[in-house]
């Protein structure tokens, strides 16, 4: 049985989802906690915590406000106090359990722009098919992207090594002549391209063509995995891997709860390398990063981080809205300090800019 104090809670969560808003099971129980922890000392906290928390779209903050009045107004609510903030980055897989990892308390702010809240919303995402770049990249991905050496071998004119297997094969056909020594040579395999890609609310104008983006690599390489970062982490390679765009990019959008809200870049990241399933996709593979790089409070949690997956990937590059000017130069103190770990720091600006960075990754190299 619901407890008396909790059902204009859930009440207002159910008439918002009725009117069409992106409200979660998770942001329910987080605004509820929230108003917990607040311990309003009237309906105005309680409005602009539901309205932080549902992540109101500025164009429709009048009609919230109507349902607001229509389920609250008139009673009184009575929050109980609960212990301290939590203060965790989620790595979340659609499908899969969460994980919470503890992420660290810091209110410095180091990016401008940046911010810790945790803004839980969803977009709804078009595809772009008319977008030339996007054609190039399917069309030029088999042959540009890098590839490496692969445990099996496969027939070759020449080489050091010898194919003893063919060669004792065709002399048992003989009688045991050797006649000809057949040589054999590595096979060759394309390198895992990890997309981590920024969705927090300064990457606003970016997050729709980067997700676009990352759905044609899904497509066209051999293996591909892709994450989100913002106030969590959010794998979304299975969401893109139909092919219609349409699908691929609804179910994506679903995916991301976290989509246009707080930065907490340095804890995305180390949730990445904490969870070792998702660690190992780093191991040996192309890592891109798309981000400004706007990081909340101290950059040490991004620096270990980057650290850590420069160690494992093959090549780490760092796109930057930001890199477009050439004569950019890094200003906040998070990209300062990492950029001795990184391969490349680049135009992320637009589509073109990124995919001829992702074909030209194997000549770079």
């Amino acid at each position: 049985m619901t407890p008396r104090a909790l059902a204009p809670f859930l009440t207002f969560a159910q008439v918002l989802r009725r009117a069409g808003f992106a409200v979660s099971p998770d942001q329910t129980t987080d605004f509820i906690a929230a108003v917990g922890l607040l311990g309003p000392r009237d309906m105005t906290d309680i409005h602009r915590a539901g309205r932080a928390l549902f992540a109101i779209p500025p164009e429709r903050q009048a009609e919230y406000d109507a349902l607001f009045r229509a389920v609250f107004l008139g009673q009184v609510i009575q929050a109980p106090v609960s212990g301290e903030d939590d203060d965790e980055t989620q790595a979340h897989e659609p499908g899969q359990s969460t994980v919470d990892l503890d992420a660290a308390d810091d209110q410095t702010e180091v990016g401008a722009e940046a911010t810790a809240l945790e803004l839980l919303s969803q977009r709804a995402l078009a595809p772009d098919d008319a977008n030339a770049a996007l054609l190039r990249l399917q069309r030029e991905a088999p042959r540009a992207l890098p590839r490496r050496l692969s445990y099996r071998y496969r027939r070759a004119n020449r080489g050091r090594r010898f194919d003893l297997r063919r060669t004792l094969r065709e002399a048992a056909k003989r009688g045991g002549d050797v006649r000809d020594l057949f040589h054999a040579q590595r096979k060759t395999r394309q390198r895992r391209i990890l997309l981590l890609i920024d969705v927090s609310g300064s990457m606003k104008e970016r997050t729709e063509p980067m997700l676009r983006l990352a759905h044609a690599v899904v497509q066209a390489a051999d293996r591909a995995e892709v994450f989100t970062l913002g106030t969590r982490l959010t794998r979304i390679t299975a969401p893109l891997r139909p092919s219609d765009a349409a699908q691929a990019l609804e179910r994506a959008g679903a995916a991301i709860a976290d989509i246009d809200g707080g930065t907490r870049i340095g804890d995305a990241l180390q949730a990445f390398l904490n969870v070792p399933r998702f660690s190992a996709f780093a191991r040996g593979a192309a890592v891109v990063v798309l981000s400004d790089g706007l990081e909340r409070g101290t950059p040490d949690a991004m620096v270990d981080a980057v650290a850590k997956l420069k160690r494992r990937a093959w090549r780490l590059d760092w796109l930057s809205p930001l890199a477009a000017d050439p004569d950019y130069r890094p200003a906040t103190e998070g990209l300062k300090a990492i950029l001795p770990f990184l391969d490349h720091l680049g135009d992320g600006a637009s589509t073109d800019a990124v995919i001829d960075h992702i074909l030209t990754m194997a000549r770079r190299a």
